[in-house]
């Protein structure tokens, strides 16, 4: 008899469980997989586009571009990307309040349609400026998905897994990454022939996509306090969680839910103005490998093995995070990173004097990389979701992502000079940045392992304002409707 009643709830379990599991996949293939696809895809045919745009120029003018005028046309393509990831930014808050955390990935895939059109047609239509506007395009698709994403993941999963779930957006990153390395190949898209169409192949993330989110749940943090709608919500948990008892997460949203009654939800400058809230490079890889001596034949391969670097710790990262906790994972990166960013630099200068060194700059190049995919390259990303409450959070996301897509579209603009420039140097300001973010992280952050969103946030209360403690911070009803960004 006993085996009786548990025969059918062990498969419905199984079958419930999963859910989570289909939700990251399908969220993060067209999220964070397209941005590291996007991110990679661009360095395989460099020199083919740069020779196109030579074409479309001589074809126009009837003289060849001067060398100085292809660089600078080159150093937009790949800065445009950026450039839309910071429009994208802009929009993610407002998108996130207004549509919804699914259905803003959806509709954003409207981006990567009209982007693959531009990059198929541009050779045809001899058209440097068509692979331009596909690129800002792509840039909005990807500043729209990188902070959606983790947010709808975050809310989505479990405390005891919001960390590890959230890691897996890192992992879909590197999985692009290295993805756009392989396809990029000369051996598949990433010759003279067909070029345009490796970068018209991020429709294939995007539809499916399409086809496979619109069968998953909805952020039930999203339907409950942004919504307003105990059912819906009720019905994602049971969704997300299988058939056990929801009850006691439901209280905690409850809880949630009233500690955010009676405030609006906020917009970026009115979350920097609150003092409990204020503190919370692959495009030009083979310009770098070559600069550390690589032969220009393993180039290509060498790559891969970055991306395959981290990939592999961003595995690790997901494995352990929530075992060793946010800020122990963010410390370690930033100070291994500094630690092999100052052995490069050394044996970029000394490269001329030993035979050997080149190789020890590429060794370093991968441990910097490794060390990068062990924190910063994930924990980042989650710690918007943590240390934000339901009203703060959408600002929170533009902010971290105007700041992100504003660093990558200056380096992506200046680092062939910046190269040109400091030549052994290169990667000093980046030595600068780790050693920054190594002591704030130490300073400042606190733990979040294993802690409520309203546990988190009244710890970051305590923190900034520890006279104030004792003081009810949330009063009042109101259900959140809408953002200001």
């Amino acid at each position: 008899m006993e085996d009786e009643t548990e025969l059918p709830v062990r498969p419905r379990t199984q079958i419930q469980s999963r859910v989570l599991l289909l939700t990251i996949c399908a969220a993060g293939i067209g999220g964070t997989f397209q941005f590291g696809y996007n991110l990679s895809i661009i360095n395989a045919p460099t020199l083919y586009i740069q020779e196109f745009i030579n074409e479309t120029w001589q074809a126009r003018s009837g003289k060849p571009q001067p060398d100085h005028l292809i660089l600078l046309v080159w150093s937009l393509i790949v800065s445009l990307y950026p450039l839309g990831g910071l429009f994208g930014a802009l929009l993610a808050g407002l998108m996130a309040i207004r549509l919804g955390r699914k259905k803003s990935l959806l509709v954003n895939n409207s981006f990567v349609v009209a982007a693959a059109i531009m990059f198929g047609f541009s050779r045809k239509a001899r058209s440097c400026e068509m692979i331009m506007l596909g690129r800002l395009l792509m840039g909005v698709n990807a500043g729209v998905s990188m902070n959606i994403q983790p947010m709808y993941l975050g809310e989505s999963a479990p405390k005891e897994l919001r960390g590890a779930v959230a890691m897996t957006s890192a992992i879909f990153t590197a999985l692009g990454i290295v993805t756009g390395q392989v396809v990029g190949l000369s051996e598949f898209l990433g010759s003279r022939q067909v070029w345009p169409w490796l970068l018209a192949s991020c429709l294939v993330p995007g539809v499916l996509q399409l086809t496979t989110l619109p069968l998953l749940p909805e952020s039930p943090r999203y339907l409950l306090i942004d919504c307003g709608d105990t059912d819906a919500c009720l019905a994602a948990m049971k969704r997300l969680r299988g058939t056990g008892d929801v009850t006691g997460e439901l209280e905690e949203l409850e809880k949630e839910r009233a500690a955010c009654q009676g405030h609006h939800a906020q917009s970026p400058w009115e979350l920097l103005q609150n003092p409990t809230l204020r503190r919370q490079v692959y495009a030009y890889a083979s310009s770098v490998f070559r600069e550390a001596g690589v032969p220009e034949e393993k180039i290509q391969y060498t790559i891969i093995g970055t991306g395959s670097c981290e990939l592999l710790t961003a595995f690790i990262s997901c494995v352990v995070i929530e075992r060793v906790g946010r800020r122990v994972l963010l410390m370690t990166g930033y100070c291994l990173m500094t630690c092999w960013g100052s052995i490069f630099t050394a044996a970029l200068c000394l490269q001329s004097f030993f035979p050997w060194m080149p190789y020890l700059a590429m060794s370093c190049i991968f441990a910097f990389i490794l060390s990068f995919g062990i924190g910063p390259a994930g924990v980042t990303g989650i710690l918007a979701t943590e240390l934000f409450d339901q009203k703060a959070r959408p600002a929170a996301y533009t902010i971290c992502g105007v700041l992100m897509w504003t660093m990558l579209f200056l380096i992506g603009l200046v680092f062939p000079f910046i190269m040109e420039g400091l030549s052994h140097l290169v990667y000093v300001p980046f030595v600068c940045v780790c050693i920054c973010g190594a002591i704030y992280t130490g300073l400042f952050l606190p733990e979040t392992k294993g802690k409520t969103f309203l546990e988190i946030s009244k710890e970051l209360q305590r923190l900034n304002l520890p006279r104030q403690t004792g003081r009810p911070r949330w009063t009042g009803p109101e259900v959140i409707q809408s953002t200001k960004v």
